[in-house]
């Protein structure tokens, strides 16, 4: 066989294996957002979990229990950095989000009334917008619902694939989950939240010392 032949060969193999892992990569992203604006469940994936799941559909790990938060960092839909590894020594409340998402609309109002409430005790509000396909809809979206704090722009949900399987990682939108103090994740809830939901999966981790 020539050594062009052999190039060719090559050069095939390698295409052939990077549409693989490309449509590995999509295959995996399509299905946690098949689910989106859907109630999801309440398991965190498979393997062992720590944590336990309500029946007002909050899933909460103990203090000492916990995993820490992934890598949440990148462009925000206003066109700014953000890491949320920053936040630490703050209480982080991460919504995730879409434009399109007709319950995100429904509990925005609640969200900008609690982070408004609880600014003042170290609570920070982050977003995380997704399958929005230009930051143009998300940006009008924030305006019309008066959202003043941060989101970071994920159009593809690859930030919401960091999160390990078996801890309470984001599964439909919207999902809302709260980082503690220690950056580790200790709550996380499945469903559009009315006010008092939110409060109420917010103030145990309020009341940590």
């Amino acid at each position: 066989m020539s050594a062009a032949c052999r190039a060719e060969q090559r050069s095939n193999r390698i295409r052939t294996r990077s549409r693989a892992a490309l449509f590995t990569a999509g295959a995996a992203v399509a299905a946690l957002v098949l689910s989106a604006c859907g109630s999801g469940g309440t398991s965190g994936g498979s393997g062992n979990t720590n944590f336990v799941a309500g029946k007002d559909g909050i899933s909460t790990v103990k203090k000492g229990s916990r995993t820490d938060a992934p890598d949440l960092s990148g462009k925000t839909v206003d066109g700014g950095q953000l890491d949320v590894a920053d936040y630490k020594g703050k209480i982080v409340v991460l919504n995730v989000w879409g434009s399109w998402c007709a319950p995100c609309r429904a509990e925005a109002r609640n969200f900008v009334k609690v982070a408004k409430d609880t600014a003042a005790q170290g609570v920070q509000f982050v977003g995380i917008n997704t399958r929005d396909p230009s930051t143009g809809p998300a940006q009008a979206f924030e305006k019309e619902q008066g959202v003043t704090y941060p989101s970071l722009y994920d159009p593809t949900g690859r930030l919401m694939l960091r999160f390990k399987k078996g801890t309470l990682n984001p599964q439909t939108i919207p999902s809302t989950l709260v980082i503690d103090r220690d950056g580790k994740i200790a709550a996380r809830t499945l469903q559009p939240l009315s006010e008092e939901t939110l409060r109420e999966m917010l103030d145990p981790i309020l009341a940590e010392k």
